[in-house]
């Protein structure tokens, strides 16, 4: 099996450094509607028999094409983005920035438990992941699209190689960043491409949150 996994494109939410999360459904803004047809130019040939996304709007946007194609196509609100609790939907102050970045030390250090503004735990997310991940070997497809979001998907693809879930910050991504793996017989993912961006015009931007 492989797997094309993509973050969604870029949101006013993205481009003003409002935090998202779960609780937020925002949908993609003109320059995230543009890197979708990019993506869509580029991958519309690639011959997938299947595109999943999360039950946010801005995943769905994303690969409309794919599903306007006829692609089958499934939600799964397994891989959502990350809840951050009391800070969705606001700008990021100097105060949540640091707890932000403390919590993620801390999931780096083992602290899986923590929880930035009393949102989603590292091993809360780990096990709705690995659910995902589970059902993927039981598939007849043997090529997926999914897209899902930026801390989800740190969390996705570490989970995916077999890493341990406080890794995660360690395989970060932009918005419109692909990942292709295939499943080895030893049961985990190996990676090819990393956070893609070639099939984009002009200059990386970095993600935020």
């Amino acid at each position: 099996m492989k797997i094309y996994i993509v973050r969604h494109g870029e949101t006013d939410y993205n481009l003003n450094g409002i935090v998202q999360g779960s609780g937020v459904d925002s949908s993609l803004n003109e320059t995230g509607r543009e890197q979708a047809r990019h993506f869509h130019d580029k991958y519309k040939n690639e011959g997938f028999e299947l595109v999943i996304t999360s039950g946010l709007r801005r995943t769905q946007e994303t690969v409309q094409g794919f599903i306007d194609d006829g692609i089958p196509w499934e939600v799964h609100p397994e891989i959502t983005e990350m809840s951050w609790g009391e800070h969705e939907g606001k700008s990021g102050t100097p105060e949540s920035i640091a707890e932000f970045n403390a919590i993620k030390r801390g999931w780096s250090e083992g602290a899986i438990d923590g929880r930035v503004g009393g949102g989603e735990s590292a091993r809360e997310l780990s096990t709705r992941l690995q659910r995902f991940i589970d059902h993927l070997p039981d598939r007849p497809e043997s090529k997926i699209l999914i897209c899902s979001h930026g801390r989800a998907m740190c969390g996705l693809v570490t989970l995916l190689l077999g890493e341990h879930i406080s890794r995660m910050n360690e395989h970060t991504h932009n918005n419109l960043g692909l990942w292709i793996g295939e499943l080895k017989p030893e049961g985990h993912y190996e990676f090819h491409l990393r956070n893609d961006r070639s099939h984009l015009p002009g200059p990386v931007k970095p993600g935020k949150w």
